[in-house]
């Protein structure tokens, strides 16, 4: 079965509740699954290495995933408007699936969570995207046929799925960022479905 990568880094477990709503959304989609994976911690004096399999959650994601997915759905916290170290320091090893072309083609969608509404989700979209059209992915967003992107007082826009988590991550996914997760999961899957074929 074609199966979607879902790739992400959660820091505090809110990109991770959004990653299961955007999984939920590809299983949706008949004949298509999700394969979720995330990223090890990244930091400038390392003491001792991570586990090879991190003790709770997603595995960590390897090569041969990028290889075997048909679509990749990327999430990360917003970082002073940009995606967090840990996935950065992962997408800047993929130079040898660039010269391969490991990603060319495929569909991808972006995801991400900040602390205040103004936080630069948006801009973390946006600076997601730009490795994913250089390994010549194909960037798929969330239509305005989605009624909870003109309802939502929290997260969410055209560009990809998103999340208000509050200063202290007090807030959890609200319904609406959960279903236009779920939404951008089904979409890219359709997507992916109709390129496969």
């Amino acid at each position: 079965m074609p199966e979607v990568l879902v790739l992400y880094y959660s820091a505090t477990g809110a990109v991770r509740s959004l990653a299961q709503s955007v999984a939920r959304g590809i299983d949706s989609v008949e004949g298509m699954r999700a394969r979720v994976r995330t990223v090890p911690k990244v930091a400038p004096v390392v003491e001792k290495s991570s586990p090879p399999v991190p003790p709770e959650g997603a595995p960590y994601v390897e090569a041969r995933d990028l290889e075997e997915c048909v679509a990749l759905a990327l999430g990360s916290p917003t970082r002073f408007g940009n995606m967090a170290a840990p996935l950065k320091y992962f997408i800047d090893g993929l130079g040898p699936e660039w010269t391969r072309g490991t990603l060319t083609g495929k569909p991808a969608a972006v995801f991400s969570s900040s602390a205040s509404l103004h936080g630069g989700q948006e801009t973390t979209l946006l600076t997601m995207m730009m490795p994913l059209l250089h390994h010549g992915m194909v960037i798929v967003g969330i239509p305005y046929g989605e009624a909870d992107l003109n309802a939502t007082r929290s997260g969410g826009t055209p560009y990809g799925a998103t999340h208000v988590s509050g200063i202290s991550n007090e807030r959890t996914v609200t319904d609406e960022e959960s279903r236009l997760a779920f939404a951008l999961g089904k979409r890219l899957a359709g997507v992916a479905k109709k390129l496969s074929a």
